[in-house]
């Protein structure tokens, strides 16, 4: 009885659940009819249409303004290359000077004298043209503190007796100024100036036995003229890419080596190629006593800037010896890349200054230098030729 009992209360209660949901269901059923037979004014969907119209109109407004600032951002652009067109038609006197930058360590290294020098002229010929020397003394130090203080006044001139810079011939023009250099440095002695003064001339009493290499660079707004006479060096970044302006003169360079012994001389190898087993360069400043084998004459290479160039490296041997052109030139790139933003133009005031980061460059490569044991004197110029940079 009980389990009878229990089964009927049990059906009992289902069936007034299923009741309960039957009402609720009839009366939502219900509701949906009354709602939907309830007819909306008019005046009601004409009000709520507006509004749907506005939020739809307000969502492309910022797309719409984004719009218009890229026309007038685009219209800048085209403004600002037409002020550089008509900025370069402008006559020289007109247009912005360029400023270049530069940066310089000369160090000693694990010689015992120092007979490296180094000069930098920023306003040359004009204020748009540099000058930069790097020269590297043996025997003493007095040859090549001579061209350092004379070079760049021969070289300029000889330009000056042009009517204009753009007609220079620069190839002439470096040669003349290089052998000028040289007759004055074989004077030298010969006129009691200085001379016993100088270590050297406790060893001849000319000091014939004193020499310099040379690598000169002049850079113009459009050119960058290298003329070098030994074994220095001049190296051009140009979009990554290490491209050598100079070629070393050592005396086991087959053109050298003909031209040598075309002249009645040899190449004796005593640690390494030397011209009568003594001097391990083939072309020098000074000398004396081994001419004609070794001769002042450089080589002259000029070459059209591009917008492509990055830097340029001149540097004695004490640095090539060690340090390839490729990792110099990732050197000095990494240093340029590092640097702050550069001020706006003509801000700095000086048309060519040391900059910070050229001589982060030119410190950093010397330190490379003496960590692969370089046993000679090292002199590094690093000259930034990045336009629109300063």
């Amino acid at each position: 009885m009980a389990g009878i009992c229990c089964g009927v209360v049990a059906e009992n209660e289902a069936a007034a659940a299923v009741e309960a949901r039957s009402r609720a269901s009839r009366r939502r059923r219900l509701e949906l009819r009354l709602v939907s037979d309830v007819s909306v004014p008019p005046s009601t969907i004409l009000d709520v249409a507006p509004a749907k119209r506005k939020k739809l109109e307000l969502f492309p407004i910022p797309i719409s303004r984004d719009c218009g600032n890229a026309v007038e951002n685009c219209k800048r652009i085209e403004e600002n290359k037409n002020n550089s067109i008509s900025d370069s038609s402008k006559p020289e006197s007109v247009k912005l000077k360029e400023a270049l930058k530069f940066g310089m360590t000369s160090v000693c290294g694990r010689r015992r004298d120092m007979e490296d020098a180094v000069s930098i002229h920023t306003s040359f010929t004009t204020k748009n043209t540099s000058y930069f020397g790097v020269f590297d003394g043996h025997g003493c130090s007095h040859v090549a503190m001579k061209c350092r203080d004379r070079l760049h006044e021969i070289v300029k001139q000889e330009v000056e007796g042009f009517k204009e810079e753009e007609s220079v011939e620069w190839k002439e023009t470096m040669e003349r100024s290089f052998v000028e250099m040289d007759k004055e440095v074989g004077n030298w002695c010969v006129e009691g100036e200085n001379c016993s003064t100088c270590r050297c001339g406790l060893q001849t009493p000319q000091g014939d036995a004193v020499g310099s290499t040379a690598v000169v660079a002049v850079v113009t707004p459009e050119k960058i003229i290298v003329s070098n006479c030994g074994d220095s060096r001049a190296v051009l970044c140009r979009n990554g890419v290490a491209i050598p302006l100079s070629s070393d003169h050592k005396p086991d360079r087959p053109d050298e080596l003909l031209r040598i012994q075309e002249a009645g001389g040899r190449v004796i190898y005593w640690d390494g190629p030397r011209v009568l087993g003594v001097l391990a360069m083939s072309r020098a400043i000074g000398d004396n006593y081994l001419k004609p084998y070794v001769i002042p004459e450089p080589e002259v290479t000029v070459t059209e800037r591009m917008e492509e160039d990055e830097c340029l490296i001149l540097a004695s041997d004490g640095l090539w010896d060690v340090v390839s052109n490729d990792t110099a030139c990732g050197v000095v790139r990494m240093c340029l890349r590092a640097q702050k933003p550069p001020s706006p133009p003509g801000s700095n005031g000086a048309l060519g200054s040391s900059d910070k980061a050229c001589s982060d460059a030119s410190v950093l490569l010397t330190k490379l230098a003496l960590a692969r044991h370089s046993t000679d004197n090292i002199s590094v110029v690093v000259v930034d030729l990045r336009r629109n940079q300063h």
